[in-house]
C-alpha cells in the first residue's frame, strides 16, 4: 500500500517500528513519542524549529530520562505543516547535509500540530494549561508586527481584531490571551522565550506583551500586567543554524535513505548552536545536555551572530541574487562578493563588538565562510533576500550607526544596503530573471522606488526616507548618503563590488 504516491509507506510511528533497525545514515527517535506529555507550546513551527529547537529538546529529554516535554507546535500562516506531520504520529526527519556527506535523523518530539487560522482558541488553551512550562517563538521579525518606533503595531488589522476581542491571530495575541486565561484558571508561571533574530528579543517580545496588555480595556486588563511581571520571564536567545527550503530532490533523498515517505523533512547544516539567557519562571529542559549554551548574558553573543553572520549572509544574497546566483555557495565562489562579505565583518564589523568570553572572533568568521560555502545546502539567495525590510535594521544599520558615531563610513555595510536597494527597484537579475520581493513592506518600497526612475540619488532618496527601515537619522548623514548613490551607480552599471 502506499498512501497515493507511489513511493511506499509513509512515516509514522507503526511503519518506523517496523524497520528492523537503523539503516546507512539515519538514526531514530532518541525518545518514546508514544510516552511524551507535552510541556513545550511553540508559535511558528516552520523548518527552523524542527531542525533547531525541537531538536535539542528532544536531546534534553534522553539525556535527562524526561518524558514530559513534548511539544505542541502552532502553524500561524497554513495549515500545511499540520498536514504534513500529524498522519504521520508528528514524524518527520532532519536531513543534515555536510559538503561530502548526509545523514537522516527521525524526530518525535513535537507530539502535536495546530493550525491557529482555524482553531485560535485551541492556541490559547495550550497556553493556559498548567503543564505547559514554556512558550517559545519563531514567527520571523516580521510577525511581531512592530510600527517604525518598535512598539505594537496597532494600527495593524491582524492586532487590531486581536484587540478588540476577535479570536487571537498574531503570536502577541494569542500570548496575552494565554496568559489572560492562565492567570484566571492556575496562575502557574510559566517561560517565553523567542528565539527569533531580533537584537534583545527577550525584551522585544516583553514590551510589546504588555503593549497589548495596555491597550486592552480596564476591566481585561486589571491585576494583569502585575502578574506577568511577578509569574512570567522573557529570556533573550540566539540561535544558529542554517535551513535552507527543502526541495524534492532532498525529499527524494531522505524517502531512500529511510525507506518510508516523509513529507516532513526538513534540511539542515551539521552546525547547530543555541545560546540562552538562564532566567526561567519554571521548570525547563535541561537544553545543556544537548548542547546549549545557558548564560547570564545574550547580548555579546547575539551581536556577533546577527552583525557578522546575518550581515554577510544578506550582502551575499542581494548581491549574489543580482548578479544571477542562485544560492548563497554559488555567490561566495565569486572571489569578489567573498572578499566583501569578508571585509564586512573584518573592517566594518569587528570593531563594534563586545566579544563574549571563550570567542575567537577569526576563528568564527572563517567558520561562517565555510558554512556559505557548503554547496551541498543550495540555501537559494532569494530565501535569504526576503523580509529585507525588516531584516536591515537588525542585521546592518546597528552597524552603520555605530561606525558613523565613531566618524566612519562602513564601506561593506553600505554596499549590503545599496544591493538592497537595487535589488528592490530593479526586480531582476543581470540575465534577465525575475527577483521576487517577498516583504511585509513590498507595495510600499515599490512606490518608493518607482519615481527615482533609475536615477542612483533619487532611489537611495526615496528609501532612505522610510522610517520604519532607516529612521529619521541616517536620511540626514550626508557621508552615508554620498556612499550609497556611489555604490547604487556601480551596482546600477554591474559593477558589484
Amino acid at each position: 500500500m502506499t498512501d497515493g504516491t507511489g513511493t511506499g509507506q509513509r512515516l509514522r510511528l507503526d511503519t518506523l517500528e517496523r524497520i528492523t533497525g537503523p539503516g546507512q545514515g539515519w538514526r531514530g527517535p532518541q525518545v518514546d513519542p508514544r510516552a511524551l506529555r507535552v510541556g513545550i507550546v511553540h508559535l511558528g513551527i516552520g523548518a527552523f524549529h524542527r531542525a533547531h529547537q525541537a531538536v535539542f529538546t528532544e536531546l534534553a529529554a534522553a539525556a535527562t530520562g524526561r518524558d514530559d516535554w513534548g511539544i505542541t507546535g502552532v502553524t500561524q500562516r497554513s495549515a500545511s505543516v499540520r498536514e504534513q506531520l500529524m498522519p504521520q504520529d508528528g514524524l518527520y526527519t532532519v536531513l543534515e547535509r555536510a559538503a561530502d556527506a548526509a545523514s537522516l535523523r527521525v524526530i518525535g518530539s513535537v507530539r502535536e500540530v495546530v493550525f491557529g487560522g482555524a482553531d485560535p482558541t485551541a492556541v490559547v488553551d495550550r497556553i493556559t494549561d498548567p503543564a505547559v512550562r514554556v512558550v517559545t517563538l519563531t514567527v520571523t521579525e516580521k510577525g511581531y508586527r512592530r510600527d517604525g518606533a518598535g512598539g505594537l503595531d496597532r494600527s495593524d488589522p491582524q492586532v487590531a481584531a486581536d484587540l478588540a476581542g476577535q479570536p487571537p491571530a498574531t503570536a502577541v495575541g494569542q500570548l496575552v490571551r494565554g496568559l489572560q486565561h492562565r492567570r484566571s484558571r492556575s496562575g502557574a508561571p510559566i517561560t517565553v522565550l523567542s528565539c527569533d533574530n531580533l537584537t534583545g528579543n527577550g525584551q522585544v517580545l516583553r514590551a510589546l506583551v504588555h503593549d497589548f496588555v495596555d491597550a486592552l480595556p480596564p476591566s481585561q486588563a486589571a491585576g494583569l500586567a502585575d502578574w506577568i511581571a511577578t509569574s512570567v520571564r522573557f529570556p533573550s536567545c540566539m540561535v544558529d543554524r542554517i535551513v535552507p527550503a527543502t526541495t524534492e530532490q532532498d525529499r527524494a533523498d531522505a524517502r531512500r535513505m529511510l525507506g518510508l515517505e516523509d513529507r516532513g523533512v526538513v534540511v539542515a547544516e551539521p552546525f547547530s548552536q543555541w545560546v540562552i539567557e538562564d532566567d526561567f519562571a519554571a521548570d525547563r529542559p535541561a537544553w545543556e545536555r544537548a548542547g546549549a549554551v545557558l548564560t547570564t548574558d545574550v547580548a555579546g553573543w547575539e551581536a556577533v551572530k546577527l552583525r557578522m553572520l546575518n550581515a554577510s549572509h544578506s550582502l551575499l544574497a542581494y548581491l549574489g541574487a543580482l548578479s544571477g546566483h542562485d544560492t548563497i555557495a554559488g555567490a561566495l565562489s565569486d572571489d569578489r562578493l567573498a572578499a566583501a562579505a569578508e571585509a564586512l565583518m573584518v573592517q566594518d564589523v569587528a570593531p563594534t563588538l563586545r566579544v563574549p568570553d571563550g570567542l575567537d572572533l577569526d576563528d568564527y568568521r572563517r567558520q561562517v565562510l565555510t558554512r556559505f560555502a557548503n554547496p551541498a545546502l543550495r540555501h537559494r539567495t532569494v530565501q535569504v533576500a526576503m523580509d529585507g525590510s525588516q531584516k536591515l535594521p537588525v542585521r546592518l544599520l546597528g552597524t552603520v550607526r555605530d561606525r558613523l558615531s565613531a566618524g566612519q563610513v562602513p564601506r561593506h555595510a553600505t554596499l549590503a544596503v545599496a544591493a538592497w536597494m537595487v535589488y528592490v527597484a530593479r526586480g531582476h537579475d543581470v540575465r534577465g530573471r525575475a527577483l521576487p520581493l517577498d516583504d511585509p513592506m513590498a507595495d510600499r518600497l515599490r512606490a518608493a522606488a518607482a519615481p527615482a526612475d533609475g536615477a542612483p540619488h533619487r532611489l537611495v532618496d526615496s528609501l532612505l526616507r522610510v522610517p520604519e527601515i532607516f529612521g529619521a537619522d541616517l536620511a540626514e548623514h550626508d557621508g552615508f548618503r554620498t556612499a550609497l548613490i556611489d555604490h547604487v551607480a556601480r551596482l546600477t552599471k554591474g559593477d558589484l563590488v
